[in-house]
């Protein structure tokens, strides 16, 4: 029996929404690297861009578990000696960028170093109200609250 590889031109992306009030941060991020990535789909190619476009409403309301909302810190670096920044995940959500959480978590679960993996993360959309600007290309949406009871955060 032969491996059936996909060609890119084969591919058909779908687009889903999925709405991440209440939703647990790393749990979702985790469905959506796989979303995007394509690993979801029984003809996966690891070569081959196959994964869906997936647009995030709500990101601003997603929750963190235990203490790691005031714990969490993100790091950059500006490019002079000693110009480390360090800000907590509960002062990004509360900024003025609130979706780069979502955006962070998805992206350091996507392999790195790759020309591959920048393209399917430019495949992600999210937005920190409920709208969003894609109502065009008619996505479905997906329900991640009820896929598992872990999903949301015991209150």
């Amino acid at each position: 029996m032969k491996t059936y590889l996909v060609k890119s031109s084969e591919v058909e992306n779908k687009w889903v929404v999925i709405d991440a009030t209440d939703v647990v941060v790393g749990r979702l991020a985790s469905y959506i690297a796989k979303r995007l990535r394509g690993k979801h789909r029984a003809d996966y190619t690891p070569h081959v861009d196959c994964g869906d476009h997936v647009i995030v409403i709500n990101a601003d309301k997603a929750v963190f578990t235990g203490r790691k909302r005031q714990q969490k810190n993100y790091y950059r670096h500006t490019g002079y000696p000693g110009g480390i920044k360090e800000l907590s995940a509960d002062a990004i959500l509360r900024g003025r960028f609130p979706e780069r959480v979502m955006k962070l978590a998805v992206k350091r679960m996507m392999p790195r170093e790759s020309s591959l993996a920048r393209q399917q993360f430019s495949k992600l959309r999210v937005y920190a109200g409920s709208e969003h600007p894609h109502e065009a290309q008619q996505p479905e949406v997906v329900d991640f609250k009820s896929m598992n009871s872990k999903n949301l955060k015991a209150a």
